[in-house]
């Protein structure tokens, strides 16, 4: 494979964007994401898979500089009505992170698809990776779990427009609040929680670290219901499909119900910030988070000398 030095983040580390070195104060942060609706309103569809598309090049320590529209819409089956809706979600949020939407592509398919390749700035100095993380930093999470398990209720209208409409909100902010208050503080490693739910992506964290660390399940802000929905059976696949790639990698303290596992593997959808902060700094980047309207910050662990990539779930000491 061609290698280069201005390349200073690529394939091989599980890192949440490429970032490539311009000069000595600015290097290029580029990512793509895009996926199905996962909610009927199509203006929020588009909020939620924007601000989901945005999130890596925050979680990366950037600011957004450019977006273009990916879309994938049977035009001839739904008309152009609904994919204006969208479009205006998308752009709305694009907009609200202070970048300038320039463009995109758009193909028919039969099965609706929408979000953005986005470009971002990060000083080359400043940037965050997973691999960071040294043992006793604290670990903050800024939004609550849930969307996986929620967004399947929904499809089985099992959950209240309530809880939904909680969920959503949260979907549909961005992390830049976030990934100010991370720079701030001067955040050790960073990554955002999506797809491969709080688990999978804390075992990036700690592999790409080699430290381990423990959760603390009393801390973990869960939206409304979740537990509750999770009894009942209502686990996607896709948090199956996370449990079985993390389950040798998390031990379970006495006493802690399995459950907990299916809820904290499950994939998010444009979900909150992970990061690592040197102890003294928490409480501060806790203030400074919990002042921010997008943010729902809770102090869920600490990385510890142990085995790299292990975790352990317990609960307050």
């Amino acid at each position: 494979m061609h290698r280069d030095e201005k390349l200073l983040v690529g394939t091989e580390a599980p890192d949440d964007a490429a970032i490539y070195q311009l000069d000595e104060e600015r290097a290029l942060i580029q990512t793509l994401d895009f996926f199905t609706p996962i909610v009927d309103e199509p203006f929020y569809y588009g909020q939620i898979a924007a601000a989901n598309a945005l999130s890596d090049v925050y979680a990366m320590g950037g600011k957004p500089l450019t977006a273009m529209n990916i879309v994938c819409f049977p035009c001839r089956k739904l008309g152009t009505e609904i994919l204006l809706e969208i479009l205006k979600g998308g752009s709305d949020k694009v907009t609200e992170a202070g970048g300038l939407l320039v463009g995109g592509h758009t193909i028919n398919d039969e099965e609706p698809k929408y979000g953005l390749a986005v470009t971002g700035l990060v000083h080359p100095a400043h940037l965050f990776t997973k691999g960071g993380a040294r043992p006793g930093d604290i670990l903050i999470l800024t939004k609550p779990l849930g969307a996986g398990i929620i967004t399947t209720a929904h499809k089985g209208d099992m959950v209240s427009e309530e809880i939904l409409g909680e969920m959503v909100r949260w979907m549909a902010a961005l992390n830049r609040d976030a990934a100010e208050v991370a720079r701030q503080v001067d955040a050790q490693s960073c990554t955002d929680i999506t797809g491969f739910g709080l688990m999978g992506h804390s075992y990036e964290v700690l592999r790409a670290s080699r430290c381990g660390a423990v959760f603390y399940l009393d801390r973990i802000p869960l939206v409304s219901g979740v537990l509750d929905l999770a009894e009942v059976g209502l686990i996607p696949g896709g948090a199956k499909s996370n449990r079985e790639h993390v389950k040798e990698h998390v031990v379970l303290s006495r006493g802690i119900d399995d459950l907990w596992l299916d809820v904290l593997c499950d994939p998010q959808t444009s979900g909150g910030m992970l990061f690592a902060v040197r102890p003294e700094k928490a409480a501060h980047a806790l203030e400074l988070l919990q002042s921010k309207a997008d943010t729902c910050a809770a102090a869920v662990g600490e990385v510890t000398a142990d085995t790299a990539g292990k975790i352990i779930l317990r609960k307050e000491p």
